[in-house]
């Protein structure tokens, strides 16, 4: 139809106020399960220490009566540490920015500050999950802690020409990555891989109950069959089975399987996670720093490092395809 002659419509007008939602809408992930499960301790130093013992294994213990008795030879304990890392965020924003009225948040100091917190948690995670050496050079150099790729070596499964970090005196836990396999020894996630590093664990003392994997390890554990049962939960009310994984059942213990997005694809890690945590040296603070113009800076900073209480204790699948 036809618009009347002389019609004055919305797009002749001027002054229309813009409608614009007092709400901002971000849905990226900031859950950091491994982070937010380790308990979180003091340290006082930029190096964290720590140490580990191991008792023998069982022999048989019969003795004449009367019998001399002799001591048996002592072994020291191991001692261990890991770098704390700085992981430091900023923003500046102009004093006039701060003035403004603005949409979705009341202070866009306060909101940036906020958002910058979230990533930092993010970075955490991903450097707790990290195969990378712990780094103490000099202080140009950024101290860098030791991931779990430079932990785990007892309780392994990895590709034939993948290598565990070593455990010698000359070259302590911590301080070697694991070295990747590559080409045709990097093979697929499966459940007999996962059963025989729950063994291995059980077998030497461990008692894991969590099991942190990329959703595309998790897809393939849902095929998880046999005697080790998975629960899946039925939602009240309907007919519907929800298809989970939230605890797996073997012989070797009991798991909760826990997705991660920071956690390296190829590695899926079964730890008792009470044996790992984070030494806190500066826990996270936001502070506002000198001015230098017209305009506000603000940092926030947390400086940490993980602690592997006994590696022993926990595993890895390593070397698994990403696909």
């Amino acid at each position: 139809m036809a618009q009347p002659t002389n019609l004055y419509d919305s797009y002749d007008m001027k002054g229309i106020r813009e409608d614009l939602s007092d709400m901002i809408y971000d849905i990226t992930p900031d859950d950091t399960p491994f982070y937010t499960a380790c308990k979180k301790v003091k340290a006082s130093n930029t190096l964290h220490e720590w140490q580990t013992d191991t008792l023998r294994a069982a022999g048989v213990n019969a003795h004449a009566e009367g019998a001399t008795t002799e001591a048996q030879a002592a072994t020291p304990t191991v001692r261990l540490g890991n770098n704390t890392q700085i992981f430091k965020n900023a923003v500046v924003i102009s004093d006039t920015d701060q003035g403004l009225k603005t949409a979705g948040r009341k202070q866009e100091m306060a909101y940036q500050v906020l958002k910058i917190a979230r990533e930092q948690k993010l970075d955490i995670e991903k450097a707790l999950f990290e195969n990378q050496a712990r780094v103490s050079v000099d202080s140009a150099t950024p101290r860098k802690l030791a991931g779990l790729g430079a932990w785990i070596t007892t309780n392994v499964d990895k590709g034939g020409n993948g290598v565990n970090p070593p455990a010698t005196i000359a070259d302590p836990l911590g301080t070697v990555a694991r070295t990747d396999a590559t080409g045709a020894d990097i093979t697929a996630f499966d459940q007999d891989k996962f059963d025989n590093v729950m063994q291995s664990i059980w077998t030497n003392g461990g008692e894991p109950d969590r099991v942190y994997l990329s959703p595309v390890q998790m897809n393939k554990a849902l095929g998880f069959t046999g005697n080790n049962n998975q629960r899946s939960a039925v939602q009240a009310g309907d007919q519907k089975v929800i298809k989970s994984l939230v605890v797996y059942v073997t012989p070797w213990g009991t798991v909760e399987f826990v997705p991660s997005r920071e956690n390296r694809s190829r590695d899926v890690y079964i730890l008792q996670n009470d044996m790992f945590c984070a030494a806190v040296l500066r826990p996270t603070r936001n502070t506002e720093l000198a001015k230098t113009g017209d305009n506000t800076l603000r940092q926030v900073v947390t400086e940490l490092t993980l602690v592997a209480k006994n590696e022993a204790s926990s595993g890895l699948v390593a070397d698994n395809t990403v696909v």
